[in-house]
């Protein structure tokens, strides 16, 4: 299972986190993109160099980069804030290039709740920045993954299904985070069954209904027995990525969730 070091956004930097949880027995993660973690423009090329070594040396992968969705916007009204996104996204590109990262997680891009322009506008816009980064994930051998998330103006499965559809191409797929899907309303075995075509990796973590978390296993929503069913019948393990969030003690609480998930059916061996 693919291990998510968003845990350690403010304490220390990825590739020092992978090293703690490369001790704990983990080798493949998910990094979030946020300054100081892990941010390109402030880790130069002799860095970007040393952190791949590092990485050899720990027996560690990373499997994807989470670009982020916060402060950037792939379909914003204003031009130069979508050359903006897709130049922040170019950066996050190159260096999955660097470190051999086969996925990009990006943000559709999110929408004004008030007086909100026009779906067909932003969804033009979100294509128009599509045209500029599906080259250049082809061109470092990555791809791109959309993911769910609530305050985007595609929050279902069937939104994102719908713009993979469209671009048709194996260039872009989705990130399926269940919690995500849960806190809205979707049924996240129901999503994952429907869609898993589209679907290159999924976030996992609990949630409740009236407050959106990354939790620990078994204290939200999600079914959890019959989740790990859908993912038998369809991505498999190997594409799973544990995001559950807590600053205290991350490593001690991923090992936890991995007993739970095994309580709840999931055979993690595979």
């Amino acid at each position: 299972m693919i291990i998510n070091t968003f845990s350690y956004l403010w304490s220390t930097t990825a590739i020092n986190a992978i090293a703690e949880l490369a001790a704990n027995g983990y080798e493949t993660f998910e990094v979030p993109v946020s300054s100081p973690h892990c941010w390109p423009d402030e880790i130069t090329a002799q860095e970007r160099s040393a952190m791949r070594v590092r990485l050899e040396d720990y027996g560690a992968k990373i499997r994807s980069l989470n670009a982020g969705g916060y402060d950037i916007n792939l379909a914003s009204p204003g031009a130069n804030m979508r050359r903006k996104s897709v130049e922040h996204i170019k950066q996050v590109i190159d260096l999955a290039e660097a470190w051999d990262v086969r996925e990009v997680v990006i943000s559709p891009g999110t929408r004004r709740p008030m007086i909100s322009p026009a779906l067909d506008n932003v969804y033009a816009w979100m294509y128009e920045s599509l045209e500029t980064l599906i080259p250049m994930a082809k061109q470092a051998g990555t791809r791109l993954l959309f993911e769910n998330t609530p305050y985007c103006f595609t929050p279902t499965i069937q939104d994102l299904a719908g713009v993979i559809s469209t671009v048709n191409d194996d260039a872009v797929k989705i990130v399926y985070d269940v919690a995500n899907a849960a806190y809205i309303g979707e049924d996240p075995v129901v999503g994952l069954l429907s869609h898993h075509e589209a679907i290159g990796l999924i976030h996992i973590s609990d949630t409740g209904t009236e407050t959106w978390g990354h939790d620990p296993i078994g204290t939200g929503v999600i079914d959890w027995n019959g989740l790990g069913k859908a993912v038998r019948e369809t991505c498999g393990i190997n594409n799973v990525v544990l995001e559950i969030i807590r600053e205290e003690n991350p490593a001690q609480k991923f090992k936890k969730a991995m007993n739970d998930l095994i309580n709840n059916g999931w055979d993690l061996a595979k």
